[in-house]
């Protein structure tokens, strides 16, 4: 990792940011592992009017059992490469639910 990647995941007040490498139009919405120092998931929403950015924020939530509106994207709004700020738990517990979710 370079000194100019962003970390997979940082704490930040009330929670998380985490960086992602989405891929849209996937046969079914799912954590796939980390790729590039990214966590990957794949949507089955095309990126199209927001509808994929949407459909990641409501994955999240559902994931990290937060509230839609706890899920933010703060970079790459048009890009496959984003960076998401989730809200409303302690970082530690929402590590630990990102753990869950890599570990095969």
């Amino acid at each position: 990792m370079s000194k100019t990647d962003p970390p997979l995941c940082a704490d930040t007040d009330g929670g998380i940011i985490l960086t992602l490498h989405i891929q849209p139009r996937a046969a079914k919405n799912e954590v796939c592992g980390i790729q590039d120092h990214a966590l990957k998931i794949r949507l089955t929403s095309p990126p199209v009017d927001g509808a994929a950015n949407k459909l990641c924020r409501e994955f999240l939530a559902e994931r990290f059992d937060v509230a839609k509106s706890a899920v933010e994207i703060v970079s790459g709004e048009t890009s496959r490469h984003k960076r998401v700020k989730i809200c409303g738990k302690d970082p530690a517990l929402l590590r630990r639910t990102l753990e869950a979710l890599i570990t095969p």
